[in-house]
């Protein structure tokens, strides 16, 4: 069971990547997303399940590797990206751009992702700040879009 839990947080060999595993993470968020589009109920399920279960199994992986908030575990930004493609015309045009501005919101940590970081703990805290940077990046394409249908 303990080696199943960190297969799922750090989907299985891709966190094992020796550069930018976060980053191959959401790339395969972004084929998955692509390639196996999800209704809009079960997309938003997928996240709340994938949140579940990735901070159970982030929690489980943390203590196996003996590194706290390890770059092997990339579940989150798996589920950080679905987030930030939640709702989001399946469409590459904007699929790639809620990949790269998911991933400046988890590396530059702005607002309030930094401090849910430092504040919560084991696999919820792992968990937490990609699903608020996935959120960030929903929130700024959502508004993108809005803004380009008014004009």
């Amino acid at each position: 069971m303990q080696a199943l839990l960190r297969h799922v947080a750090t989907l299985g060999p891709i966190g094992y990547i020796p550069v930018a595993p976060g980053t191959f993470g959401s790339l395969a968020g972004l084929g998955c997303v692509w390639f196996f589009p999800l209704s809009l109920k079960i997309h938003f399920l997928f996240i709340i399940a994938g949140a579940i279960a990735g901070s159970y199994a982030a929690t489980s992986a943390e203590k196996q590797l003996r590194e706290k908030d390890s770059g092997k575990i990339i579940i989150d930004e798996f589920i950080g990206f679905y987030v930030a493609a939640f709702s989001l015309p399946h469409t590459i045009s904007l699929l790639i751009p809620a990949f790269l501005v998911f991933r400046f919101f988890d590396i530059i940590k702005p607002l309030m992702i930094s401090k849910v970081e430092r504040t919560l703990t084991n696999g919820t805290g792992i968990m937490a700040d990609d699903i608020l940077a996935g959120l960030y990046a929903n929130i700024m394409l959502q508004g993108w879009l809005l803004i380009k249908n008014w004009v």
